[in-house]
């Protein structure tokens, strides 16, 4: 690829008196296409699924009250009879859906006159009101739209997440209704209104227990009377007005994505490409590459794209992030648990934003950013530690719980939930500073770098784009931030190619448990090479640099094979990176 890239600059760059040079074919093989996914930070905005997907099924047993033309003639209890209903729907979007629902029951009410309805004896009511009972038989088929209101207003909280357990769903519909158990069989229309409250017992949101109130309501002869006499006026339209108890269980696929998947690259092969620079006077073509390491089950998916108002920064959270970068939201629980010795799971948690590299507030004892020290970024949850902590910056620093997993470094929310063969590997207790530039001699033992390319650390390009102070500027060279500078200052930048990485670490072991392991890894690595490439994208120092220059080079095979059970050892730790090479020219 690189000297397909090369030749292609030349022969576009160098000045007309070029003379004539020979050439050679190259097999190698570049993605010509970009990838633009949609925003992953909006609620408020989903990829819509296939037509058999987000499907459900429902049952529900209540009872009702029939109001119609005599209902106050009799006791309440006259009114009242069970009903049962069963359904089956599909969600279009996170807050708007669609079922059909069928329904039995029947409604019992009283009357002045005899109707199809009517039985028994005639009674007296205390005010000398004479009436019978009467029993309406029915079975009900109606379609009916859905509206998620928890979704609608919070918007969807996503995969495998935690928030919105409980949800309140409007439905509104019409049906055909058959009156049944009578000589004159009868039909007709009917309107239904439901307001549901629906309870989720687990993070998948596969299985709620729904409490409804429901109204049916029909034309004003439901009950067979339609003019009452002796000035009487009718009411408008008879109703069952009830409540009922009942489940749904959501079949898979149950959730919805933020992110287009990649359009299939475009490859081009056996490319003709000038062999040798022809002559001196062309602008300086180079390529400079460096490596971006990042913590295990973690690609910034979920804190990507890096725009302003994000709560976390992805690239910001490994020049200079703090543990999880997550907080507790109450302090004075967690001290009074902290000095009571106990638990602090339950309590509630949330992102801590992210600052520059450059512009952070020094904490006495706290190492800062993913392998941007020799230090690791886990801290103890011990009570010395955190308090000392929160007297610096006003708050408790918090691990990542999800279900059983309890993580001690920020990983990606649709990977925390994945258990871990060790329970060690949930804490950073070692770091070989593969982010500086004292590690670049590690870099180069184990990621074999272009030896014609220049080679630079994370922390080297983070202070050349953002700025070469604080916490950065410890873990970079000067002198290589002043090259890269001049770099990005004087020159063009023409392309930024980025290469993800993965292990073959995975411990999933239900069906199809190989292919699955394979294609997390597989997400893992496109998603980092997109969060990096994303934040140069957005980078001021590459702003003139047409959008179609950016390449996420989607490898066959991006997974490599780690036999370690341990995430934390070096062999691991390279595997887990980005390598990002950047072709300039200065004229």
């Amino acid at each position: 690829m690189r000297k397909f890239v090369f030749g292609m600059l030349l022969l576009a760059g160098c000045c007309g008196s070029v003379q004539a040079q020979d050439i050679v074919r190259s097999d190698t093989t570049i993605v010509e296409t970009e990838c633009t996914p949609q925003p992953t930070d909006d609620h408020y905005r989903i990829v819509t699924n296939r037509f058999w997907d987000n499907w459900f099924v429902l049952a529900n047993v209540g009872g009702h009250a029939f109001l119609g033309d005599y209902g106050s003639v009799g006791k309440l209890s006259g009114l009242l009879s069970p009903d049962f209903n069963v359904g089956v729907g599909k969600w279009f979007t996170p807050g708007i859906g669609a079922k059909v629902q069928f329904g039995m029951g029947n409604s019992k009410g009283y009357s002045k006159e005899s109707t199809l309805f009517t039985y028994g004896d005639w009674l007296t009511n205390g005010d000398g009101v004479q009436y019978l009972k009467s029993k309406t038989k029915w079975w009900d088929l109606n379609v009916n739209a859905m509206f998620n209101l928890s979704r609608l207003f919070k918007g969807y909280e996503g995969k495998n997440s935690d928030k919105l357990m409980n949800q309140f769903i409007a439905s509104v519909g019409i049906g055909a209704l058959h009156h049944y158990g009578i000589p004159q069989q009868r039909n007709e229309w009917s309107g239904h209104f439901e307001l549901q409250y629906s309870r989720f017992f687990n993070k998948e949101k596969s299985f709620s227990l729904d409490l409804k109130a429901r109204a049916m309501v029909y034309q004003t002869n439901f009950d067979g009377i339609t003019l009452k006499k002796n000035g009487e006026k009718s009411v408008w339209f008879d109703s069952n007005i009830g409540l009922s108890v009942g489940f749904t269980y959501y079949f898979k696929k149950r959730h919805w994505d933020r992110c287009l998947p990649c359009e299939n690259p475009v490859y081009i092969n056996n490319v003709i490409a000038p062999a040798a620079i022809p002559v001196s006077d062309c602008p300086e073509y180079g390529v400079l590459e460096f490596f971006v390491f990042f913590p295990n089950n973690y690609s910034g998916r979920n804190d990507a794209p890096t725009m302003v108002d994000e709560p976390v920064n992805a690239i910001d959270y490994l020049a200079s992030g703090i543990f999880t970068q997550t907080k507790f939201d109450d302090a004075d629980a967690v001290a009074r648990r902290l000095a009571a010795g106990s638990s602090l799971k339950g309590l509630r948690t949330s992102d801590v934003p992210t600052e520059k590299g450059s512009e952070v507030v020094e904490i006495t004892g706290l190492t800062r950013g993913y392998e941007m020290s020799q230090q690791p970024i886990s801290l103890p949850m011990d009570e010395e530690s955190m308090n000392r902590f929160k007297e610096q910056t006003g708050y408790y620093y918090a691990p990542m719980y999800c279900q059983g997993n309890t993580w001690y470094y920020r990983v990606d929310k649709e990977t925390a939930m994945q258990r871990l063969i060790d329970g060690e590997n949930y804490k950073e207790a070692q770091s070989f500073g593969l982010n500086t530039h004292d590690g670049l001699g590690i870099v180069e033992q184990n990621m074999r770098p272009d030896p014609d390319a220049e080679l630079y650390s994370f922390a080297d390009v983070y202070g050349a784009i953002e700025e070469n102070t604080g916490n950065v500027a410890q873990a970079s060279d000067q002198a290589a931030v002043d090259r890269l500078t001049d770099i990005f200052e004087k020159g063009r930048v023409l392309y930024v190619v980025a290469e993800g990485l993965a292990t073959s670490q995975d411990n999933f072991i239900g069906e199809n448990a190989e292919e699955i392991g394979l294609e997390r890894n597989k997400a893992l690595a496109y998603n980092r090479a997109f969060t990096v490439v994303n934040w140069l994208k957005t980078n001021d120092k590459f702003q003139k640099v047409p959008g179609n220059a950016f390449i996420v080079n989607a490898l066959v095979n991006p997974v490599v094979e780690v036999n370690d059970a341990s995430t934390r050892g070096l062999n691991s730790k390279v595997r887990r990176s980005v390598k990002v090479r950047i072709y300039y020219a200065i004229d």
